[in-house]
């Protein structure tokens, strides 16, 4: 029967009742007017039908107290059903706590309630919620309550009803009933397959006497169905912030399988792509309209290299890893460097299910250790080691302001004529290694050997210096002392001097040759115009152009020259040769 249905039937039910008794009561008058009226005409009428009527107005009044309490009563188990029938059909632990209190408050008139849980882990009892009959939450400061009553029932399993807990000679010692005034205690006990899991707890502060057995076993008979639903609902509660944790977790392993710079692929025992992130679209161009997952891995891969199938066969039936490089040529990248690493991929028996293929694209390290290895040609490996990023030396090609220091060994050619050949290169090499040392003590940068003549270069994009010009000077005067140092240690007849030439101006730097080989160096006015320098020195001179001049003339002593030879496309009108 429905709320609406009830209320009607209530109502029809007292309004017959209350009729029936203004019907007798109407009667009753009416046989006592008679009587008197007969009386009167001296008629003696029994008094036996208006003593009869009276009675059954006297019952009928008694009768009405017990039928109001057995409507009472009708009342609160319907509302008790009601409410088992709401909680059990929520799954929201806070919903279900809520609607189990404000029934409990209700059915018992309580002026307070409360609920207390046992932690499954550790056994504690801890509070749930508290409410008033307004059906508002209680603060903190408002949570008052006997804590003796409370671990009673929770430990015994057993109510605990008292009508005024002020004279309840269980509690006398009770510093929580007297301190706070307790009076009427209903608290009964939640229990799950005989475990108490928690309490019910509810009381009246002002009037005593409030709870009965009645209003005892009501609760108790709603503790039952009760407990089993806030079980639930805290079941729900952990398997819902079980599945949040999950999918957090899934979540974030999502984000780090997209974030990884490897490509990963993934397959079941029938070679269909279960997995495949971001990476391994990216290394292998795969289309971006195209959805891999559950494609055969053959139609998603790019053919990789002859065989590559056999070894995803092979990994998979003898649960091995392998590990091979290829490198194959796709359409739109060209050919690429793959590393790959190929895993069976098992679950939690350890059963092989698929593969997995790791793909790490060695491309672009490639393409940079063949550039180190061009660069290893120049530099000395402490100056390799200052570099912080290939990608930043622009060896495609730059112009910039370099010094450039040109160094010959004079008389060579005639000298060479007297001796024999391997004799010429023991010597020319002892002269050109002081020159190497030179340069890179000053951290330059050799630029070539022609014959017996060595080319030094400073602040390029491989030893880029502020004081570029005075360390191409420096250098040139080391090289003059090497060659004093070196003549200590050779006959006469080998003694050969330096003409050094030393030049700052701009010129384009980078790698030039073909494909198969290419080497780093400078062309432009620079280059010739230190050559034109050299040219103008003699024997075991050192000299420098007016723009070197001008930015060390402050750290060197030089005399100004006219210039011995000039060319028609260099403009030389001055020259400065260093003093010792």
């Amino acid at each position: 029967m429905s709320n609406s249905s009830t209320a009607a039937f209530d109502y029809d039910f007292r309004q017959a009742y209350q009729k029936v008794i203004r019907q007798v009561r109407d009667l009753g008058g009416m046989l006592r007017a008679q009587r008197e009226l007969l009386g009167q005409r001296g008629l003696d009428v029994s008094r036996e039908p208006l003593e009869g009527m009276n009675q059954l107005a006297e019952s009928l009044d008694k009768l009405a107290v017990p039928l109001e309490k057995l409507r009472t009563e009708l009342d609160q188990l319907r509302e008790l059903a009601r409410t088992t029938q709401v909680t059990g059909s929520t799954m929201a632990l806070d919903q279900v706590l809520s609607d189990v209190i404000d029934t409990v408050i209700s059915l018992t008139h309580a002026e307070r309630g409360y609920i207390v849980l046992k932690n499954p882990q550790t056994g504690d009892l801890e509070f749930q919620i508290a409410r008033n009959m307004e059906q508002t939450d209680l603060g903190e400061d408002e949570l008052i309550v006997s804590r003796t009553i409370v671990t009673r029932v929770a430990e015994s399993g057993q109510s605990v009803i008292t009508t005024n807990a002020q004279e309840d000679p269980r509690f006398a010692g009770s510093m929580s009933i007297a301190g706070y005034s307790l009076r009427s205690i209903l608290c009964v006990p939640l229990k799950r397959k005989g475990q108490v899991t928690g309490v019910i707890y509810a009381d009246n502060r002002l009037h005593q006497g409030i709870f009965g057995t009645h209003e005892g076993q009501l609760v108790s008979a709603f503790a039952n169905q009760a407990a089993i639903a806030l079980e639930n609902a805290r079941l729900f509660d952990q398997l819902r912030a079980s599945l949040r944790e999950m999918t957090t977790i899934k979540e974030f392993m999502d984000n780090v399988f997209a974030s990884i710079g490897s490509g990963v692929i993934a397959t079941n025992l029938e070679d269909a792509v279960t997995a495949l992130n971001r990476a391994a679209s990216r290394i292998l161009d795969l289309p971006e309209l195209e959805e891999p997952i559950g494609k055969s891995l053959w139609a998603v891969l790019p053919p990789l290299y002859t065989g590559f199938e056999h070894l995803v066969e092979e990994v998979r039936a003898y649960n091995r890893q392998q590990l091979v490089e290829v490198e194959p040529v796709l359409e739109r990248r060209g050919q690429i460097n793959l590393n790959l690493k190929l895993s069976p991929f098992r679950d939690a028996n350890h059963t092989t299910q698929g593969v997995a293929i790791v793909l790490d694209d060695l491309t672009q390290l490639k393409q940079q250790q063949a550039q180190l290895g061009l660069i290893r040609r120049y530099l000395t490996p402490a100056m390799l080691d200052n570099i912080q990023t290939i990608d930043s030396l622009e060896l495609g090609g730059v112009e910039r302001e370099i010094s450039v220091i040109y160094c010959d060994v004079r008389g060579f050619t005639a000298f060479s004529e007297s001796i024999p050949p391997e004799r010429v290169m023991e010597i020319v090499n002892k002269y050109l290694s002081v020159s190497a040392e030179a340069i890179h003590q000053y951290e330059g940068i050799i630029d070539k050997y022609m014959g017996d003549a060595v080319v030094g270069l400073y602040n390029t994009q491989l030893n880029p210096h502020e004081d570029h010009t005075l360390r191409a000077v420096q250098t040139a005067q080391l090289m003059a002392a090497g060659v004093l140092q070196l003549h200590q240690t050779l006959p006469p007849e080998q003694r050969l001097s330096y003409g050094i030439g030393v030049h700052t101006g701009y010129a384009v730097l980078g790698n030039v040759g073909s494909p198969s080989r290419k080497e780093f160096t400078a062309l432009g006015e620079a280059l010739d115009m230190a050559k034109l320098l050299q040219e103008n020195a003699e024997s075991g001179e050192i000299i420098i152009s007016a723009a070197a001049y001008e930015r060390v003339k402050d750290r060197i002593s030089a005399d100004a020259l006219p210039p011995r030879k000039l060319k028609d496309d260099l403009e030389l009108t001055v020259m400065y040769r260093l003093r010792a």
